[in-house]
């Protein structure tokens, strides 16, 4: 890639988080992510170079070893020409939401960070030509805690993202809760995973969004716009579904794209497109953790058909969703467990401040960073070794609560296809597509304060103001349990 080359006129906004902006190359599949800050709170050239130094290598040599080779792009640092910079954070300005605009884009640096363009296919070439999908998915924690640390019951039923949704409702983030459970998607069941991403389509927020060559077409660009007219999308995907037959317009044929486009999210959920053997992965027991949550719409619904037993295939152990919830799982006290220990560390760091940098805190996320989350005992020896140890497990698990998975599709024909390409059927088409994850940064230390007092604030709501109106029978109609693995793996 030529820096000297470039026009920002070639760029355009891609979207943004807390901490970054994204804009993408109009023709090339890359994007460049840079920093953000609020106003007057700049970082000095080196500060910005060493964070997104510790982002590359937290990819690199941590999630990687999670994830797999094929699934995580940590991409490179570059830089940039400052008149560049500056032009282009001019021109993308007027394209940012307003709620996103009280942080000012780095634009003296120079520094940024080169990644794919993930709503394009990742592990072969492709025809420029050729349309391309891409489904964005945050699928969010797919476990009900099992630690013997939680202190409400609720939480041992119902889940964080179910809970959750009630307070954000409460507080105006949304207009109505979505019928969308983490622990659906994960359970490998392709009922209650055709239930789940339905339920994502109807009330997308933001965890879900749809690309079509690299527009997003929809979902949410913000919290409060929100995209969900069925027929407009299926206008979009008629022509990679069904490029050729008479399929009509109208409710039957909208349901009908909408219910092909739902196989096509599964059977590549499902997939595996890593190298990593089964024989590489070390298998340790946790515990017994229940594989529904109560408050499921699909649960709900099986209740008032007569049926009280829940299906639960299980993932395939190389898909994207099993590496994703065994990464989540590192959170084995939950937050309840988590900040005494973090208090631990805390006060050692109160009285030996200078010890931050040897423990890692803030980097560097190396091999030895790496090493010391393999170790998955749960016996407290009063150390601050320990409490650090688990603190680092929970930012990781952190991290894979809130990354986001892409699948890039893109119709081929059946002579281009070959073992090398991964390919999804439907009944009229076929894909060629690719799975990525990312949102990957790890989880600021100096977040825990505010997930353990957040947590608080869920389930309390919860108790006061849901649970109390719920039939109490609900509570009481689903008995066994299911043996959770934690699953590490060095690629």
């Amino acid at each position: 890639m030529e820096v000297e080359k470039m026009d920002e006129n070639e760029w355009k906004y891609h979207g943004e988080g807390n901490q970054s902006l994204v804009v993408s190359h109009c023709q090339r599949c890359v994007v460049l992510r840079f920093l953000k800050s609020p106003p007057n709170q700049n970082k000095t050239r080196e500060e910005i170079l060493q964070h997104l130094q510790n982002i590359v290598d937290f990819g690199k040599h941590v999630m990687k070893q999670f994830f797999g080779e094929n699934y995580v792009h940590h991409g490179e640092i570059i830089q940039l020409p400052l008149d560049f910079v500056r032009q282009l954070c001019l021109k993308i300005q007027p394209e940012r939401p307003e709620c996103r605009c009280d942080k000012d884009m780095d634009t003296l640096s120079g520094y940024a960070m080169c990644l794919p363009n993930l709503t394009r296919p990742q592990t072969f070439r492709f025809a420029e030509h050729r349309p391309i999908l891409c489904v964005e998915i945050k699928p969010k924690c797919g476990f009900i805690p099992f630690s013997s640390h939680v202190s409400q019951e609720i939480k041992h039923k119902v889940c964080r993202y179910c809970m959750h949704q009630h307070l954000k409702v409460a507080n105006g983030k949304w207009k109505r809760p979505s019928k969308y459970c983490p622990l659906d998607l994960f359970s490998g069941n392709k009922q209650r995973m055709h239930f789940a991403l339905k339920s994502l389509l109807q009330e997308a927020q933001n965890n879900l969004k749809i690309f079509k060559n690299g527009e997003l077409i929809y979902g949410c660009k913000d919290d409060q716009d929100c995209v969900s007219d069925w027929n407009e999308l299926a206008r979009h995907l008629k022509p990679f579904f069904f490029p050729s037959n008479g399929l009509v317009s109208g409710p039957h044929c909208t349901r009908t794209i909408v219910k092909e486009l739902i196989h096509v999210i599964t059977m590549a959920l499902l997939s595996s497109t890593d190298s990593c053997r089964a024989g590489d992965m070390k298998t340790v027991p946790i515990s017994q953790g229940r594989s529904y949550c109560e408050a499921s719409a699909f649960n709900k619904e099986l209740v008032r058909n007569g049926k009280h037993k829940l299906e639960s295939s299980g993932l395939p152990r190389g898909c994207l969703l099993y590496k994703t919830l065994q990464a989540q799982m590192l959170d084995m006290l939950d937050i309840e467990g988590l900040y005494p220990l973090y208090s631990r560390v805390e006060q050692y760091l109160e009285e030996f401040p200078e010890e931050r940098s040897t423990l890692q805190i803030d980097g560097p996320y190396n091999e030895a960073f790496y090493e010391k989350l393999l170790d998955l005992s749960l016996e407290d020896d009063g150390t601050v070794a320990f409490a650090l140890t688990k603190v680092q497990q929970y930012r990781i698990a952190m991290t894979a609560k809130d990354c986001s998975i892409m699948i890039a599709l893109s119709p081929c024909l059946q002579d281009e296809c070959s073992e090398h390409r991964p390919v999804v059927l439907t009944s009229k088409s076929r894909f060629t597509f690719s799975v990525s994850v990312l949102d990957l940064d790890l989880k600021p230390y100096e977040s825990i304060p505010h997930q353990y007092k957040l947590d608080g604030e869920i389930v309390n709501y919860y108790l006061k103001n849901v649970q109390a109106k719920e039939d109490p029978v609900m509570s009481n109609l689903f008995k066994e349990n299911e043996d959770c693995t934690l699953v590490l793996h060095k690629v």
